[in-house]
């Protein structure tokens, strides 16, 4: 599935940290960046959560919910947001049937080994439930601000 601006973004409902839960109807009437990561506590995974920690304050003035999701557990999200002190609701999707919805659970390959796995991907969603933006294949550095300043403009 490739999903594009415009599109209705796909439902979901999944366990979050905190014993909490988030859901696609539960943030109708709320944007929301929904980002994708492949792993808590490695070296980009870390980076990426800690520059929309910096900059959560900015999107909760915009109104903007934002939301980590990886395929990790709800306790190893617990740990990762106490150990790096994250201010982001971190989802899990142990099963990965959200990531697939949203055409980022892919087929890798790493030392020739290919492996399905979770692309690094970000999707910002309006208020209506429509994606209004889509980042693939991510590159840590700078995205969470090209994320805030596409936010700016919902």
């Amino acid at each position: 599935m490739d999903l594009q601006p415009g599109d209705k973004a796909p439902a979901f409902k999944l366990p979050t940290d905190g014993a909490g839960e988030v859901s696609l109807a539960g943030l109708r009437g709320k944007p929301f960046v929904l980002y994708f990561y492949p792993k808590d506590s490695t070296s980009g995974c870390t980076r990426e959560a800690l520059e929309f920690t910096k900059l959560h304050k900015k999107f909760s003035d915009l109104g903007v919910e934002l939301i980590g999701l990886s395929k990790d557990s709800v306790a190893s999200h617990e740990k990762f947001k106490a150990h790096y002190r994250l201010n982001l609701t971190l989802a899990s999707d142990g099963d990965t049937k959200v990531a697939q919805a949203y055409g980022v659970w892919v087929e890798k390959s790493m030392y020739g080994r290919k492996y399905m796995g979770m692309e690094r991907a970000t999707f910002l969603v309006d208020a209506k439930g429509k994606i209004r933006q889509v980042w693939r294949k991510v590159k840590v550095s700078g995205h969470a601000k090209a994320v805030l300043a596409a936010a700016k403009a919902l």
